[in-house]
């Protein structure tokens, strides 16, 4: 998976609770920066510029979950 930023899946808090996948429930992911590229910047040739937010990748089923700002926190798993 040499696409994601962390070499293994990571779990993840929002305000000191726990993140699960919506759609099946797991609780490990990837995580990845993912732009929010708009239609005008795109237009003009600048989607380089558009903000980012968090891609937390199901490890799973592969859903994404995005987030803005820093709220996540991310954890590693211990290795084993």
């Amino acid at each position: 998976m040499g696409l994601f930023k962390s070499k293994q899946p990571v779990t993840a808090t929002i305000a000191d609770r726990a993140l699960v996948c919506l759609v099946c429930g797991h609780g490990q992911f990837w995580d990845q920066e993912v732009k929010l590229n708009t239609s005008g910047m795109e237009f003009l040739d600048l989607g380089w510029a558009n903000q980012s937010a968090l891609g937390l990748i199901c490890a799973s089923c592969g859903y994404v979950h995005e987030f803005a700002g820093d709220a996540v926190k991310l954890w590693e798993l211990p290795r084993s």
